[in-house]
């Protein structure tokens, strides 16, 4: 029988789990309705035969039916790929499932957001295609903190909101502070002056335009401590992504 509510729509797979003996829920998010819990039906069964259009890190043009509330549903995958570099390296897996648990966690469900689902997909595809991916998450945490309730200035001193030639980031104060502030936080991060610049590019980059970026391993650790210590004090976020993105972080310091 046709399913005559079927629609075509577009959807980046960011999540899926089984259910009961056979059976799938699986999470997309779309550019026409934003995320979506769907229920696919038979998914475990040996000759299911949308299997390979539900894999991890899939993406493209499906049949099916949006609910407003409750569990949508596919019948059908069109033009389906994958990004199949992330799914056969373990540690851009890792990347890529904490960019999709990001967004998970900042956007509510069934609201569409095509802006967001656009930059998910060209930093998807950007790390696909041998882009680094620790500058990609670094953009990403940076640009969806406002999503989360926290918005810092990395644009002007957040006190005078004057431009300086010197900035400390201030938890504080929320944001960045020029150096005739500094006084006035015992507790600034005391970053410098290279960390704030890739804070401030980042937090302004247009993500869907980038060529090149290229950050020192020193930089990129000193990123990687105060967008950490943002998130674990303002944000409050704790994903066992990110969690398994930190081991596999340390298993390269470690092999190194």
């Amino acid at each position: 029988m046709v399913n005559t509510k079927s629609k075509p729509f577009h959807g980046i797979l960011i999540y899926r789990k089984n259910y009961r003996e056979n059976d799938m829920l699986v999470k997309f998010f779309t550019a026409e309705a934003g995320k979506k819990m769907f229920f696919v039906r038979g998914a475990n069964r040996p000759k299911f035969k949308m299997i390979s259009d539900i894999l991890p890190f899939s993406y493209g043009t499906y049949e099916g039916e949006l609910r407003g509330n409750g569990l949508s549903y596919i019948d059908s995958g069109g033009s389906v790929k994958h990004f199949d570099q992330i799914s056969e390296d373990i540690y851009l897996n890792g990347y890529a499932t904490y960019l999709m648990g990001l967004i998970d966690a900042a956007l509510p469900d069934n609201v569409p957001n095509k802006i967001w689902f656009d930059k998910l997909f060209y930093a998807l595809n950007l790390i696909n295609n041998g882009f680094d991916a620790e500058i990609i998450t670094n953009i990403f945490e940076i640009q969806l903190l406002p999503l989360f309730g926290v918005a810092p200035d990395f644009k002007n001193c957040t006190v005078c909101h004057e431009e300086h030639q010197i900035y400390d980031y201030s938890e504080k104060f929320g944001g960045l502070i020029g150096e005739q502030e500094f006084a006035h936080d015992s507790h600034r991060m005391h970053l410098d002056q290279r960390t704030i610049y890739y804070l401030r590019l980042f937090s302004a980059v247009d993500i869907t335009k980038i060529n090149n970026i290229k950050v020192n391993r020193v930089t990129k650790q000193k990123l990687r401590q105060v967008i950490d210590k943002i998130y674990d004090n303002s944000v409050g976020l704790n994903l066992k992504s990110k969690k398994f993105l930190d081991q596999m972080n340390s298993w390269k310091i470690n092999l190194n």
